[in-house]
C-alpha cells in the first residue's frame, strides 16, 4: 500500500518538536489528539482513559483511545489494535529535531524523542491512510500509552474493557520494521534500605554502624556469587543491576566525611526471560544485604538492618510461531519487502501486559537508533517500513 511519506514524516517532526517526558504526557496527547481530528478521526472516537488515577505514580493524563469503525468488506471482522507510547524517557526535555537527508537528528545535548515519536507518527499516519485512501479494514483500536519508560505504567493499568476486546495487537517500539518480536524479559525491581548508626569518624568510630560498609559487603557477595550482570547459572540466563545509591530522595548518601553513614537507599532490578530465575536473582541480592548487615557490629555488639522490598515490575513471555498474530506479522513483514527477523527482547515492552491481559502483540521498529542517549537519531527509510507496515497488517485479508 503506499503511503504518503512526506506528510508522515512532517507529523513525526510536528510530535518530535513536543515535550512529553513520562508522567507529563498531557501536551502530546492534546498534539496527537489535534493531528488526529486533521486526518479526519472525529473527537468524539478520541478519548482519555483514567488509567493514571491507578497509577502509584503522579501522571498528568490518562492513555490515549482512539476507535475507527470497520470499512467495507472487512468492516465486521474481529478488531484488531495498534500501540506505541507517547511518553520520552527525561533526558529528552529540550531536544531540536533537524532533518538531515535519510535522517533526524538533533541540536540539542539531549535525547530525541524517536522512542516512541516513532510509533506515534505510525499510528496517526494509519488513521490517515485509512481514511484518505478509503481502505476496507476491521474495527481498529489505536492506543497511546503513558508512563512507559518509568514502568509500562500505562499499559499495566489501562482498563481493557475499553479497547473493544481486541484479538490480536500491534505495537511499535524499536529500530527495525522487519524485527517481528514475539517475547520480552520479565523483571523485578528491587530497593533496599539499609540502616546504620552514625557516631563521629574520628573521635568514635567504633560506636557507628557503617551502612556503606554493609552495601560493599553485600554488593562483594553478589559479585562472587555471580549474580551481579550478566548471570548464569546452567542453562538458566538473566540479569541484573545495581542502579542509584543514595540517602534517599536523591540526597547523597551520608552527611559528611567525619560522620559514620546511618543510611543508605538503593535501588536495583533482576531480569530474565525465565519467570522463576528473575525472581532467584532478586532472592540472592537480599540474602547478600541481610548477611552483610549481620556482620557489621560496632563495639557494643550492636549490627546494622536492612529493609528489602521487590516488586514485579513485568512478567516475561513468549508467544507461539504458530500464532494468528505472528504469522499476520510475518506475513506483513514479508509483504512489504523486508526478511521477517523473529525474536525476543531483552527489555521490557508495553507488550508485555498487553499479553498477560490476554491479547497477543507483535512489536515492531520504526526507525529508533541509539535511543536513551544524546547519540539518538531516526532512520526515516525505517520510519517509513513502519507505516507502510502499519497500512498493510491492517488491510490484510
Amino acid at each position: 500500500m503506499p503511503v504518503d511519506t512526506k506528510a508522515a514524516t512532517d507529523r513525526l517532526m510536528r510530535f518530535l518538536a513536543v515535550a512529553g517526558v513520562t508522567g507529563q504526557e498531557a501536551a502530546i496527547g492534546r498534539e496527537l489528539s489535534a493531528a488526529l481530528n486533521d486526518v479526519g478521526v472525529p473527537a468524539g472516537a478520541i478519548r482519555l482513559d483514567d488509567a493514571n488515577t491507578r497509577i502509584p505514580v503522579p501522571t498528568q493524563t490518562g492513555n490515549l483511545i482512539v476507535d475507527l469503525p470497520g470499512r467495507g468488506a472487512l468492516h465486521n471482522q474481529p478488531r484488531i489494535m495498534f500501540m506505541t507510547h507517547m511518553d520520552t524517557v527525561p533526558l529528552c526535555a529540550g531536544a531540536r529535531p533537524k532533518l538531515s537527508g535519510r535522517k533526524v537528528v538533533n541540536e540539542a545535548k539531549t535525547a530525541l524523542g524517536g522512542d516512541n515519536r516513532t510509533g506515534c507518527g505510525v499510528l496517526v499516519t494509519l488513521a490517515a491512510e485509512l481514511a484518505k485512501q478509503k481502505l476496507d479494514h476491521p474495527p481498529i483500536t489505536l492506543l497511546f500509552c503513558v508512563r512507559e519508560e518509568s514502568g509500562l505504567y500505562g499499559a499495566r493499568h489501562v482498563n481493557t474493557e475499553e479497547l473493544g476486546s481486541p484479538v490480536m495487537a500491534f505495537n511499535y517500539d524499536g529500530g527495525s520494521a522487519s524485527n517481528v518480536i514475539i517475547g520480552a524479559v520479565g523483571a523485578d525491581r528491587w530497593t533496599v534500605e539499609i540502616f546504620g548508626r552514625a557516631s563521629h569518624a574520628g573521635v568514635a568510630p567504633e560506636r557507628g554502624i557503617s551502612s556503606t560498609m554493609i552495601l560493599a559487603l553485600a554488593l562483594a557477595e553478589v559479585k562472587a556469587g555471580g549474580w551481579f550482570g550478566k548471570v548464569v547459572k546452567g542453562k538458566r540466563q538473566g540479569t541484573s543491576n545495581v542502579g542509584p545509591v543514595t540517602g534517599g530522595e536523591g540526597r547523597p548518601a551520608g552527611d559528611a566525611t567525619n560522620v559514620v553513614t546511618d543510611y543508605v537507599h538503593v535501588r536495583g532490578e533482576s531480569r530474565s526471560h525465565d519467570g522463576r530465575f528473575f525472581k532467584e536473582i532478586t532472592k540472592a541480592y537480599k540474602a547478600a544485604f541481610e548477611k552483610a548487615a549481620k556482620k557489621v557490629t560496632n563495639a557494643q555488639g550492636k549490627s546494622g538492618r536492612v529493609k528489602f522490598k521487590a516488586e514485579t515490575d513485568y512478567f516475561p513471555f513468549r508467544m507461539k510461531d504458530n500464532l494468528p498474530v505472528v504469522k499476520r506479522a510475518i506475513e506483513a513483514v514479508t509483504a512489504v519487502g523486508g526478511t521477517p527477523n523473529v525474536r525476543a527482547a531483552n527489555g521490557g515492552l508495553d507488550a508485555n501486559w498487553m499479553v498477560r491481559h490476554g491479547v497477543p502483540t507483535v512489536t515492531f521498529g520504526a526507525g529508533q537508533n541509539e535511543a536513551h542517549t544524546v547519540d539518538e537519531w531516526i532512520n526515516l527509510d525505517e520510519y517509513d517500513r513502519g507505516c507502510a507496515l502499519a497500512v498493510q497488517l491492517a488491510t490484510m485479508r
